[in-house]
């Protein structure tokens, strides 16, 4: 090869190369623009924290994820700005607080909801709270809601599917609802894995996670609207994890059984599913969307990133985007407006 070769050679290969990192930049500027580089806009509604007197219980129980033991204000912090996140609600997650002593439970709840209410007393316009509930214990429980609305202001209640063998829309856990109906609460409920469940070698390698989390969530939600507990109170707007689990899947299949629960679905299943809100923490892929667009419209979808051990928030947003399934007026319902109309506290964040 020739000088002049040699030189025009590189002169097109820079030049290719520089032409490569302008539409690499451009890029990720286009997706910046509703992201880090404008004002935050979105609410995660499903972003988990977990302090260190929960750390210190949970360590070494099943279901817990390393990510979540090594949480900090900061860490949320970091990713809410370059996801472009205005304001997160946090959420205590698996494996939960309920281990099988009532008193610890309760102490526990107690100081997780007091953490938190002290983190969003310091950045009141970058977090809210769900408190945290010492079910299965309902007297406790109880006590729990009145401290949590009345004292610490929480935003709304966090719920697991299930507490050991029982679900959500068990008649024990009536006066609770009851107490949540009355105060119109907003009820974000995540799932777990029950004990029935947990162990389950149906595939070696393939966790709760996986599978079964979706699994109970289908439970819980049935649980709730077969037991009558949907109609009774509506007063309580709920919302469901990851996209609902299998339920807008199996809805139709399922709404074949509410011709034998006339009192409790006076209008059949499919009416009570549409009431509800659904996050897509885990839940951002094709396969749920499209189930969860079946059963519901936008206007009950909000974003959630599972974090810390879920995805980043600059990553579920660009998902969301790539998957070409909602509208940017519709991205927006998702990603802000629905949160903002349920939780209007959040709307100056």
């Amino acid at each position: 090869m020739t000088n002049l070769d040699r030189r025009t050679f590189l002169t097109a290969a820079l030049a290719s190369l520089g032409l490569a990192a302008t539409s690499a930049g451009n890029r990720s500027a286009a997706f910046g623009q509703g992201t880090a580089s404008a004002k935050p806009y979105r609410i995660d509604i499903h972003h988990h924290f977990g302090p260190q007197v929960w750390v210190a219980e949970v360590k070494g129980r099943p279901l817990l994820q390393a990510a979540n033991t090594t949480w900090t204000p900061a860490k949320s912090i970091e990713d809410m700005d370059r996801g472009g996140v205005a304001a997160s609600v946090i959420s205590i997650t698996n494996p939960g607080l309920f281990f099988g002593d009532k008193a610890v439970t309760t102490r526990l709840a107690r100081a997780c909801n007091e953490y938190a209410a002290k983190l969003v007393q310091d950045h009141p316009n970058r977090f809210g709270f769900f408190a945290a509930m010492p079910l299965p214990d309902v007297d406790a429980t109880l006590k729990e809601i009145g401290y949590a609305y009345d004292t610490l202001k929480a935003d709304g209640v966090g719920f697991f599917t299930s507490y050991r063998d029982t679900w959500l829309g068990n008649p024990a856990y009536r006066p609770v609802m009851e107490e949540l109906n009355r105060r119109n609460a907003v009820v974000h409920v995540h799932p777990t894995a029950a004990n029935c469940c947990r162990d389950l070698n149906y595939a070696p390698g393939v966790g709760p996670g996986s599978m079964e989390y979706g699994t109970d969530t289908t439970r819980a939600i049935t649980g709730v609207c077969f037991s009558g507990d949907a109609t009774r109170f509506p007063n309580i707007r709920w919302i469901w994890s990851h996209a609902g689990g299998s339920m807008p899947f199996l809805a139709g299949r399922i709404d074949g059984a509410a011709a034998n629960f006339k009192q409790q679905l006076p209008n059949g299943l499919i009416s009570e599913l549409k009431k509800f809100y659904y996050d897509l923490a885990g839940a951002a892929n094709a396969g749920a969307i499209v189930s969860l667009q079946k059963l519901v419209n936008v206007d009950k979808i909000m974003f959630g990133t599972d974090f810390p051990p879920g995805g980043t928030s600059m990553q579920v947003a660009q998902t969301l985007r790539e998957l070409k399934m909602f509208s940017e007026s519709d991205l927006r319902a998702i990603e802000r407006d629905n949160a903002v109309r349920l939780l209007p506290r959040l709307r100056t964040s």
